[in-house]
């Protein structure tokens, strides 16, 4: 019996290679329009530090579609992974710096020591830049790493990220920034607090914790009815409860790995050892 030969792959269109580069050239809009909103935002103007902090989120949207378009067609390519780090550095790395330092402390109002008031003013913007090295340095890490492996416990595999990716660091600068409504902060141990904060974030980029990743979620399955429901919550909660739910999930996200992180601690010195590897893969 004659075997029947295998349909030939249907060739892809170039226009299909230019869709997620499109996302990524939006990604980057964003970020520019967010860093043009921070340097128009004043004392009294604040609410150009929120049009930033949205900005910001909006593009942390467009970074997730376009790797995932990227695989579902097909299309994923060398330039299109350099532009898409590129892009990050600018969206996710000097804008929630420069929104970070203005709203935490550029735009605080003097206090009656002078000269503490432009040390703390220094002192964030030290912090804000430790956070953009450390957002470059995760994105540079991520370039040339093969296979990764978190510290906590170890489990290999793309279910989790290696230190806290980039988007979820300016995604919960963000989330702060917006759950104020802009409002800069007005007092010195607010701004202590943004400082231990930022640097936290930078801290986490570079770490080697581990932080769930979202990739082994499947939009094709037979019965994606649960998660259908669940999008369409999250995103309602959003529309309605912008700050609120977006501030929470900017936390609860970022105290995850710190929670896996201390889990893995606990273990350790009660002697469990970690899940073994084909056991980790299999589930």
């Amino acid at each position: 019996m004659d075997q029947v030969p295998p349909r030939p792959r249907r060739r892809l269109s170039k226009g299909m290679y230019i869709l997620p580069s499109l996302f990524t050239t939006a990604n980057m809009a964003l970020g520019f329009y967010a860093i043009l909103q921070v340097m128009h935002a004043t004392a009294s103007d604040y609410w150009h530090l929120d049009n930033a902090a949205k900005a910001i989120g909006f593009a942390v949207l467009f970074d997730g579609l376009d790797g995932r378009i990227a695989r579902m067609t097909g299309t994923s390519s060398d330039f299109g992974k350099e532009l898409d780090s590129l892009a990050d550095v600018i969206t996710f790395g000097v804008a929630p710096a420069m929104l970070a330092w203005t709203w935490g402390f550029n735009l605080m109002p003097p206090v009656l020591l002078t000269d503490w008031h432009i040390k703390l003013t220094q002192l964030g913007a030290i912090a804000s830049f430790l956070f953009l090295i450390a957002g470059a340095s995760r994105l540079a890490r991520f370039n040339i790493a093969h296979n990764p492996q978190p510290s906590n416990p170890g489990r290999p595999g793309k279910k989790y990220f290696v230190g806290m990716p980039i988007p979820a660091g300016a995604g919960v600068i963000a989330a702060v920034v917006h759950f104020s409504a802009g409002d800069p902060l007005v007092s010195w141990y607010t701004a202590l607090t943004w400082v231990a904060m930022v640097t936290t974030v930078g801290y986490l980029m570079v770490s080697t914790w581990r932080f769930y990743s979202f990739k082994d979620i499947d939009f094709r399955s037979r019965h994606p009815f649960r998660l259908i429901v669940l999008i369409a919550a999250l995103f309602a909660g959003i529309f309605f409860f912008s700050r609120r739910v977006l501030f929470a999930i900017a936390l609860l996200y970022m105290i995850s790995g710190v929670f896996w992180r201390v889990q893995w601690i606990f273990r350790r010195r009660s002697g469990s050892p970690p899940p073994p590897y084909k056991e980790a893969q299999a589930s």
